[in-house]
């Protein structure tokens, strides 16, 4: 499994894909996932061994030029959110449930790491900028409790970056809710 994720986003669609081309050709990394979001941006996300994926980073940073807006990794990535980004998670149940919501694909997916780190929580889904103006959303299942302190922890990256939305807790959600979520 993966150790470490990666992503770079870029304001260009084209340099966007040329690059992302350039990041797995020189280093040994697969693509999570990599294609455009809005509003017109790009991104492009990568995992492998930390090595790979910091000189991936590092060649998609240099080659996106003026076209970069972000970039960052995480070492020792939860493993539970590459299926959350796929949208392919099927939690046991769904308890309480916590939304949190950025301005920013990068800080969303840092802030998603923490929140899977923090409490005993399961990834519901990790949406990342398409068909919401360029936003990201997580949402994810566990007790009250856990998703409190999840939240929290999400919430301390988020707002530290000064890049956070609104987070939310529904203790109880309706069945007809978690339908719309899964």
């Amino acid at each position: 499994m993966a150790k470490a994720i990666g992503i770079v986003e870029f304001v260009s669609i084209a340099r966007g894909i040329y690059t992302a081309d350039q990041m797995i050709k020189a280093s040994e990394v697969d693509i999570v996932t990599a294609g455009s979001s809005c509003p017109g941006k790009y991104i492009a996300i990568v995992h492998g061994d930390v090595a790979a994926v910091k000189e991936s980073i590092e060649i998609g940073e240099r080659v996106a030029e003026d076209y970069y807006v972000d970039s960052m990794i995480i070492p020792n990535v939860s493993p539970e959110l590459f299926p959350a980004i796929s949208g392919v998670t099927m939690p046991e149940r769904i308890q309480a449930v916590g939304i949190m919501e950025s301005f920013s694909i990068a800080t969303m997916i840092l802030a998603a790491d923490a929140i899977l780190k923090a409490a005993n929580v399961q990834a519901i889904e990790l949406r990342l900028g398409n068909g919401i103006g360029g936003k990201a959303f997580f949402t994810f299942t566990g007790s009250v409790a856990a998703v409190e302190a999840s939240i929290e922890a999400g919430k301390e990256i988020a707002e530290e970056k000064g890049l956070l939305v609104n987070a939310e807790i529904i203790p109880s959600p309706s069945d007809r809710l978690i339908q719309c979520l899964l």
